[in-house]
């Protein structure tokens, strides 16, 4: 048997005593409203401050790449099919294109799947192309702006610049057609290629009624303190192992993989949702991608994330507190992960789970079907709301081109 430290028995005592209170918490269903501005935004209602137009496009740019692959419903970028679901039916849809302050074009580039379930981006480009020279082509609204009054859903790992490696989706850039478009996405990164400016930056898809199905009863007591299930070294698409999530993930496994406090493994069990509601702590770091599901899981769970994506630009970021709900650790801190959550104070433990136990920022995060007041959808129009009304600059003049329809990879030019 390894000797256990004193210092190590005290860690474990401490867990032990944050755990007795959190199971006072979770008993009594205690929540904290949030403060000041972000909860005024995180409850703003968007009908009546908007109007937005869907253009009806041919069944082969959505319906039927969804008939061809069912399984886009359930995989994490689904959010561009469930919003042109949502959008049909939403108060705030116009069938007057005259009066709208926003167009969509439901166009869905993600729902081209492997046989594991992976979304290949190749033909996104083409596709997209061709419904913006369809729109353009049939209504004269694209024309008036160049797009710059049309928002798109781009939820790839790397927005419109599609690609699910970052070095190629940086040398690809953001599809030209859709620079002065506003993109709603899930990327999003500081000062990186791939995040346009003015982005609405959205959670991934996790799907709602199966989470709210691995509900357990509030009196369980959070007995795990540190967890985490998923890749640490993506051997397919980087066989060094230096690449994929810049290090990070394969440095927490180094790490911590015989900690006793941290419960991480690359098996993904049945009781995924459960352990993470037993959970004090739940580790989100960046993979390809800043971002993942967990992310949403951890909230919906009341599992504080520990964030670990430099540069991470969040989701609704202006309507949740990620500062006072989640935990930052910078990259190059992972070897200090077992010091840095040790040493966070229970009574700040205890306000972020409080936190997280409201209602309103749980709403946010879900893409539910039907929609239900607060949801992602509706954070999405009080974005496309605060955003409005369009500045007299985006109106360009008769004859008047900015955008260049040549410009990229000639592979993009292609039909679809």
């Amino acid at each position: 048997m390894k000797y256990l430290s004193w210092g190590f028995i005290l860690l474990v005592f401490s867990a032990f005593l944050l755990n007795l209170d959190a199971f006072e918490l979770r008993k009594g269903q205690k929540t904290e409203r949030i403060s000041g501005s972000a909860g005024d935004v995180l409850e703003d209602d968007p009908v009546g401050r908007l109007k937005v137009f869907v253009y009806e496009l041919p069944s082969k740019y959505n319906k039927k790449i969804l008939q061809k692959d069912p399984r886009c419903l359930n995989h994490m970028f689904a959010a561009e099919i469930y919003m042109h679901r949502f959008l049909l039916s939403s108060p705030v849809r116009t069938l007057n294109p005259e009066e709208a302050d926003w167009f969509y074009t439901p166009v869905y580039t993600t729902c081209d799947l492997t046989p594991n379930g992976l979304p290949l981006p190749f033909k996104s480009p083409r596709m997209m192309r061709s419904a913006i020279q369809l729109i353009s082509s049939n209504w004269p609204y694209w024309n008036r702006t160049e797009g710059a009054d049309h928002f798109f859903i781009v939820p790839h790992d790397f927005g419109a610049c599609f690609h699910y490696q970052e070095e190629k989706a940086i040398e690809r850039g953001i599809l030209p057609l859709l620079q002065r478009a506003t993109l709603v996405q899930t990327f999003g990164q500081k000062n990186h290629v791939c995040l346009k400016e003015g982005s609405i930056t959205v959670p991934p898809y996790a799907p709602p009624q199966k989470m709210q199905s691995h509900l357990i009863p509030p009196s369980i007591p959070r007995s795990i303190f540190v967890y985490f299930r998923g890749l640490f070294y993506d051997v397919g698409n980087d066989p060094e192992g230096g690449y994929y999530a810049r290090g990070a993930r394969a440095a927490v496994w180094e790490n911590f993989k015989d900690n006793p406090l941290f419960d991480i493994s690359t098996e993904h069990p049945t009781t995924y949702y459960e352990d993470m509601q037993r959970a004090v702590f739940c580790l989100c770091p960046l993979g390809w991608a800043p971002w993942s599901p967990r992310l949403v899981e951890a909230v919906i769970f009341g599992c504080i994330p520990v964030i670990i994506a430099d540069d991470i630009v969040l989701p609704f970021a202006d309507a949740i507190p990620w500062e006072d709900i989640g935990v930052y650790v910078d990259e190059k801190d992972v070897p200090n992960l077992d010091t840095i959550l040790t040493s966070i104070p229970t009574e700040v433990i205890l306000r972020k789970q409080r936190l997280l136990a409201n209602p309103s920022m749980k709403q946010a995060m879900l893409f539910p079907h039907p929609a239900q007041s607060g949801d992602a959808f509706h954070q999405i129009l009080n974005g496309l709301a605060r955003k409005l009304p369009h500045g007299k600059s985006v109106y360009l003049r008769k004859g008047e081109k900015v955008l260049n329809w040549t410009a990229g990879p000639l592979a993009d030019l292609k039909p679809w």
